[in-house]
């Protein structure tokens, strides 16, 4: 005599066990017991190796981005055709402006380039009289202009187009020499 088998739940009769093994998958899924599968290692290194590129990657990328320096610019890619209100400033002069500054002082077509000193005495400590002598070099040439410039890398910094200067302390003589070369 055939031995059956009886699912609890909805009281039907199956000729044998894999039968009823068949119906609670279909019809009773919370009944089967789920099968553990083993642990896919390379799975795990692979996901892991992949995190930790990403993080690589990423933490290479802020790092860069961190050290990257803030100094004005020395080309005049991007400057706008206007001219700043005095050669003697007390506000950060726009980066465009700075640009048509070096391509020719005062906006005169074919005029001569322009030099800017920049200076920073919000983040690095100033003489007292370090502003007053950056800007008797506006006074004595018609050419250069003084700005603050906010958040640059640097305590002063000399610009004409396509070169640079940085000073971490005022030196006359270092400053003229760059105006007049």
């Amino acid at each position: 005599m055939e031995e059956r088998v009886k699912c609890v739940t909805c009281d039907r009769n199956f000729k044998d066990e894999e039968g009823l093994q068949s119906h609670n998958k279909a019809k009773h899924p919370e009944l089967v017991s789920k099968e553990r599968k083993p642990l896919n290692i390379k799975k795990i290194r692979n996901g892991s190796l992949v995190i930790v590129s990403i993080v690589g990657i990423l933490s290479l990328i802020a790092y860069g981005i961190s050290n990257i320096q803030t100094l004005p610019p020395t080309d005049i890619d991007g400057h706008i055709e206007v001219n700043p209100p005095s050669h003697i400033l007390k506000e950060p002069l726009s980066i465009a402006i700075q640009k048509h500054m070096l391509e020719h002082a005062d906006g005169i077509e074919k005029g001569r380039e322009g030099i800017i000193i920049n200076y920073n005495c919000k983040d690095y400590e100033c003489e007292e009289d370090l502003i007053n002598n950056l800007e008797a070099f506006a006074t004595k040439y018609d050419y250069v202009y003084v700005a603050p410039f906010k958040r640059m890398d640097a305590k002063i910094a000399l610009t004409k187009l396509n070169k640079i200067e940085i000073l971490e302390e005022f030196d006359n003589e270092k400053i003229e020499k760059f105006i007049l070369s």
